[in-house]
């Protein structure tokens, strides 16, 4: 059954919160007054409202409390006030006890009935004393909570290497698994001060485009895959999907030379060697058609092991079983 309701952000570049409008008519833009789990919070409505299906939100959804009024915004920049002087409150009594972290930010909740300090550390930090002289200081809850490095560069914000502000300083509301791999994928230089954000991680934008190169990239045979070229046969060492060429390293002359992937033909079976097996086992078949036994495999023509092995050549999946046959 579809409900309707309002997307609700906290935060600059936050998640999102799904709530439900009531009978408020509210536009992206409206700044509200909602009830959380962590009390009343203030926010700004990003989305909605919209119909959607229960099944994609967790309900019973919490109402909106009301808009916000000029007096919710005075509370507001107050409590902004108060989260400056906690900050610098906690951050002396962090140096007193001599504790390994560091702070990065104090969150207050609109209603002020909680207190959160974010920090970082390298490992797990003892701070129970450190919460009872917060708590004597300030006659509320308080919660330390450990971050990690992503989190605290998208708190404290800053510039990348392009220039531009972090996007998950201004945008970016989750933070997507980034792998080496996709890296390799680009042909970017694995040279960590290149693709690592301020935040000492692989950069998030190498995730942006890395599905149109592995779609760009389906055409083409993997590196170290034999071809053959105008000039011979050769291992691929290379590729430019933007030029659409592929680096070749000659077999018989070992020189390096680009070709157009027009100029590529792929050579559908053999190991490292070379060759065709597929057609030298199809060719001993025929001659043994008729006798009811299954020809011996060529050595020459196949990958020989003592065991059952995948031949890389060959593909995923696919098998070649060495000796002679039963």
């Amino acid at each position: 059954m579809p409900c309707r309701v309002i997307g609700v952000r906290f935060k600059k570049a936050g998640k999102v919160y799904y709530f439900d409008p009531a009978a408020d008519e509210l536009a992206p833009g409206d700044e509200v007054i909602v009830e959380t789990v962590r009390g009343l919070e203030y926010g700004q409505v990003v989305t909605g409202p919209l119909e959607i299906m229960d099944d994609h939100v967790v309900t019973p959804l919490k109402k909106v409390i009301r808009k916000a009024t000029e007096e919710d915004r005075r509370h507001l920049a107050a409590v902004r006030d108060k989260e400056r002087h906690a900050y610098a409150v906690c951050a002396q009594k962090i140096m007193a006890h001599g504790l390994p972290m560091k702070l990065i930010e104090a969150e207050k909740t609109f209603d002020e009935s909680k207190l959160i300090f974010y920090f970082t550390a390298e490992g797990r930090i003892d701070f129970r004393e450190l919460v009872k002289d917060l708590a004597a200081v300030f006659r509320t809850r308080i919660e330390l909570r450990q971050i990690g490095v992503r989190d605290e560069a998208k708190m404290m914000g800053g510039l990348g290497c392009c220039g531009r502000e972090l996007c998950c300083a201004t945008w970016l509301a989750d933070f997507a698994s980034v792998s080496i791999r996709m890296a390799k994928e680009q042909n970017l230089p694995l040279n960590p001060t290149k693709i690592s954000g301020i935040c000492g991680r692989l950069m998030c934008c190498l995730k942006y485009e890395n599905e149109l190169y592995e779609e760009a990239r389906e055409g083409y045979p993997p590196v170290n895959s034999r071809v053959t070229t105008p000039d011979g046969e050769g291992k691929v060492t290379g590729i430019n999907i933007f030029k659409k060429t592929l680096t070749i390293e000659l077999k018989e002359s070992k020189m390096v030379k680009e070709y157009p992937l027009a100029q590529i033909k792929t050579q559908d079976a053999g190991c490292d060697g070379g060759g065709n097996a597929n057609g030298n086992a199809q060719a001993g078949g025929e001659q043994a058609a008729g006798t009811g036994k299954r020809p011996a495999q060529d050595k020459k023509a196949g990958c020989p092991a003592p065991r059952r092995k995948q031949c890389p050549a060959l593909g995923a999946g696919a098998g070649v079983r060495t000796g002679s046959g039963s």
